[in-house]
């Protein structure tokens, strides 16, 4: 009789427990943000979230199941019993697995959560074989093509690119930065050693000004969506495209930029010391891993420099990363709505979009 009484606690227990767990989700928004994105340090914790390259080897089966929990979540059917934390693990893999406009499974390489794994192997042989022009042309050739796997399957679903302008970025960007490397590596045979090492950076930064640019001409020609608080269309703007674009270059270039400028420095030390000179086999391997140390924070830093939404006015998601920051309206927008400059951002007839922000969604 006593163990009778003490199971019928337990099931009342139980179901006060659950009860608790679905009241707790019924005020759950799984497409709010974890963190303030109107702060950097809100915005790189949401990226370090995004771009964790342990996502990378999570199971096929276990992605879809993350995929079908967001989906429930977003209609209010989740299971009894699922706790927050299982809603907020499944919505980390969906970020990092699937697109953001689509809803598609992105294939791994284009992921921006390969970044890490993807970017350290091949910047790490970037840096290590720059010394011939045959390692320079198929190491940079290598960069542009896992470039231009990102950038297809990261493609901004309201402005599709054809195959033809994917081709042609492909091309160009491989070009400028082969022609950018070769050219400065003929320059800088008699300049310093160190000098030398940081020729891959500058063919890099050069073909991210050429290749973003030029996968995004669609935007920039057509100019992207501007939206109110209630994400309602009221125009479009090629200044905000041109803002965008640039942001994502620069966003670019600085994920790059201390593992490809400090790491030669690091390197050109370690190279002088006695072992390091007796086990030069290992140098790839190293500057490959000690790559991987400046990506694995320089990616979502990158990603977070610029905020998505700025003052409820919402510009659909480009790359970069998608997946990467996107458009930063900030207020240059907003002033010059306010102050009748009429310009493109704004649009004749609408009233002004408040600056009364609340929190913001980066995707």
């Amino acid at each position: 009789m006593l163990s009778a009484r003490e199971n019928q606690l337990s099931l009342e227990e139980r179901a006060l427990l659950q009860e608790r767990m679905e009241a707790d989700l019924s005020g759950f928004n799984i497409d709010a943000p974890r963190w303030d994105q109107c702060t950097f340090l809100g915005r790189v914790k949401h990226f370090f979230n995004v771009t964790d390259p342990r996502t990378v080897l999570v199971p096929e089966r276990e992605l879809d199941w993350a995929k079908v929990m967001v989906e429930k979540s977003r209609m209010g059917t989740v299971p009894p019993g699922t706790r927050v934390e299982q809603l907020l693990y499944a919505k980390k893999l969906y970020d990092s697995a699937f697109h953001p406009d689509t809803g598609d499974k992105m294939n791994v390489i284009g992921r921006m959560s390969f970044q890490v794994p993807g970017g350290m192997i091949i910047t790490g042989f970037m840096l290590q074989f720059y010394r011939t022009i045959p390692a320079v042309v198929f190491w940079q050739w290598v960069n542009q093509s896992f470039n231009a796997l990102v950038n297809y399957t990261n493609r901004n679903a309201a402005s599709p690119t054809s195959v033809r302008q994917m081709a042609v970025s492909y091309v160009t960007a491989t070009t400028a930065a082969v022609a950018t490397a070769v050219g400065m590596n003929t320059l800088t045979k008699r300049a310093p050693p160190l000098v030398g090492r940081w020729v891959p950076f500058a063919a890099v930064a050069a073909a991210n000004c050429v290749n973003i640019p030029m996968m995004r001409q669609q935007e920039l020609i057509q100019g992207i969506c501007v939206k109110d608080r209630n994400h309602n269309e009221i125009g479009h703007s090629r200044r905000a495209a041109a803002i965008g674009i640039t942001q994502v270059v620069i966003s670019r270039i600085t994920m790059a930029a201390p593992g490809m400028i400090l790491l030669p420095v690091i390197m050109e030390r370690l190279e002088k010391l006695h072992c390091m000179k007796r086990i030069q086999v290992l140098h790839a391997p190293l500057q490959v891993l000690l790559s991987g140390c400046f990506l694995i924070f320089m990616v979502p830093v990158a990603c977070g420099l610029f905020p998505q939404k700025w003052y409820q006015l919402f510009i659909p998601h480009l790359v970069l990363l998608s997946t990467l920051s996107l458009v930063s309206l900030t207020c240059l927008v907003s002033r010059r709505r306010e102050g009748g400059a009429g310009r493109e951002a704004s649009v004749q007839g609408q009233a002004p979009v408040s600056l009364n922000a609340g929190p913001l969604d980066p995707r």
